[in-house]
C-alpha cells in the first residue's frame, strides 16, 4: 500500500508518517509546502528514498499534484495539509482560505482525475481521508459532547475554512463518487509541536522564565489528544473506515487552559526545580476575539465501529511531551530565534509575516 500524506512535515502529519513506517508495511509520499510551521528536521529519519519519499509541493499547484499522482500511483491520500493556528487566522484569513479551501479543492480534483482512471479493483480499494477538527462544530456550554451528527457552527476564520473543506469533501463523494472518509479531532499535543500553540508555548516560556500567557480567565476547555494516539486512529480510519462516513477522534481528557498551564508548571517544578514556583509566571491577557468556551468529543463511534480508543492519559502524554522538549532544544530553539519568538497574535492587528526556518538558516 502506498499513501500520499499531505502536510507531512507538520506536527500531526509527521506523527502519521512515523506511525505508518513503524507499525505497518505501507510506503508513503511525504508531501509538504514547507511553510513557517514545517521544520525540516521533523522528517529527519523518515524520508529514506525507499519506503518514504519527499515531494516539496503546494496543494494549490494543480500541475504538480497531477505529476505526484502520476509518478507515485498511490492507493490512498491522507490530507492533513492546512493552516491551523486560530490566532493567525484572525490576523490574516486569506492564507487559510487559499490553503484550506482552495488547496483542498485542487487536491480533490487531482485525486478524482487519478482515481477515475484506475481499474475497477483499485478504484474500490482507494481512499481519500480528509483530516479535520472539532472546531467546525462551534462552541459547547458547560455540558454536552460533539457527535458526528452535530451541526456545523464554526466561529473563527480557521474553523470556517476547515468546515468549508469538510463540505467540499462530502460533495465530491456524493457528486462524483470519490471514496472518502472524514475525521474530526480534538486538540493534539506531543513531540514536534510548533511553539505557537498553548502547550509548547507554555513549556518553552516556563523553561526561559518568561510570562505564561493565559487568555481571559483561563476557563476555556479543550479535550486533549496525544498526537501518537491520533496517528493510530487515522491509520485505523483510512484502512478500515466506511466510505462516506466521518469519525470523531478524542482523547477523553477535558481540561481548562488554566489546568493545563498549572500541570506544566508543576511538572517542570518537579523535574527542574527553581527558586519560585513557575505558577507565579502566569499572566492573564486579553482574551482571543470570539474565543469558543468549550470543545468536547464523543468518540464512541470510532470505538464501537473501528475498535479504537486513546491509550495515553493526559498526565502521561504531557510528561512525555515536556521530556521531549527538554531533550530536543536543538529542534525548537532555531524556531524560537528566527521564526516565532512567542509574541502575541490574534488581536486583530496587521498580519504577522510568515517566515520559514529555511530562510532564517540560510
Amino acid at each position: 500500500m502506498k499513501i500520499i500524506i499531505t502536510g507531512a512535515a507538520g506536527f500531526i502529519g509527521s506523527a502519521v508518517c512515523r506511525y505508518v513506517l513503524n507499525n505497518t508495511g505501507a510506503s508513503i509520499v511525504c508531501l509538504d509546502k514547507m511553510t513557517y510551521a514545517a521544520h525540516p528536521d521533523t522528517l529527519r529519519g523518515i524520508v529514506d528514498g525507499d519506503r518514504a519519499v519527499f515531494e516539496h509541493v503546494d496543494i494549490c499547484n494543480r500541475a504538480e499534484l497531477d505529476r505526484v499522482f502520476a509518478t507515485h500511483e498511490p492507493d490512498a491520500v491522507m490530507h492533513l495539509a492546512a493552516e491551523s493556528h486560530v490566532d493567525r487566522s484572525i490576523e490574516g484569513a486569506g492564507v487559510f482560505i487559499e490553503t484550506n479551501v482552495v488547496g483542498t479543492y485542487h487536491l480533490l480534483e487531482a485525486t478524482r482525475k487519478y482515481w477515475s482512471a484506475l481499474p475497477d479493483w483499485r478504484q474500490g480499494a482507494f481512499r481519500f481521508h480528509h483530516v479535520s477538527t472539532d472546531e467546525v462544530y462551534g462552541s459547547l456550554g458547560s455540558t454536552g459532547l460533539f457527535t458526528e451528527e452535530t451541526a456545523y457552527a464554526p466561529n473563527s476564520p480557521y474553523s470556517a475554512s476547515k468546515a468549508s473543506a469538510d463540505h467540499l469533501v462530502r460533495a465530491w463523494h456524493h457528486t462524483h463518487g470519490l471514496p472518502v472518509v472524514v475525521s474530526n479531532c480534538s486538540n493534539n499535543y506531543g513531540p514536534f509541536h510548533f511553539p505557537e500553540k498553548l502547550i509548547p508555548l507554555i513549556i518553552i516560556n516556563a523553561l526561559e522564565g518568561k510570562p505564561l500567557p493565559v487568555y481571559g480567565n483561563g476557563e476555556n476547555v479543550r479535550d486533549w489528544l496525544f498526537v501518537e494516539d491520533h496517528a493510530s486512529a487515522l491509520w485505523r480510519i483510512v484502512t478500515a473506515g466506511k466510505v462516506g462516513e466521518k469519525y470523531n477522534v478524542g482523547g477523553n481528557a477535558e481540561r481548562s487552559n488554566l489546568q493545563v498551564v498549572h500541570a506544566i508548571c508543576d511538572a517542570l517544578d518537579e523535574m527542574l526545580p527553581v527558586a519560585k514556583p513557575r505558577r507565579e509566571l502566569i499572566a492573564y491577557v486579553t482574551d482571543r476575539p470570539g474565543h469558543d468556551l468549550r470543545y468536547a468529543i464523543d468518540a464512541s463511534k470510532i470505538r464501537r465501529e473501528l475498535g479504537w480508543e486513546p491509550q495515553v492519559t493526559f498526565e502521561t502524554g504531557l510528561r512525555r511531551t515536556i521530556e521531549w522538549f527538554l531533550g530536543n532544544q536543538a529542534w525548537w530553539q532555531p524556531l524560537r530565534a528566527g521564526v516565532y519568538d512567542g509574541q502575541r497574535l490574534g488581536l486583530g492587528a496587521a498580519p504577522q509575516p510568515l517566515r520559514r526556518l529555511e530562510a532564517v538558516a540560510s
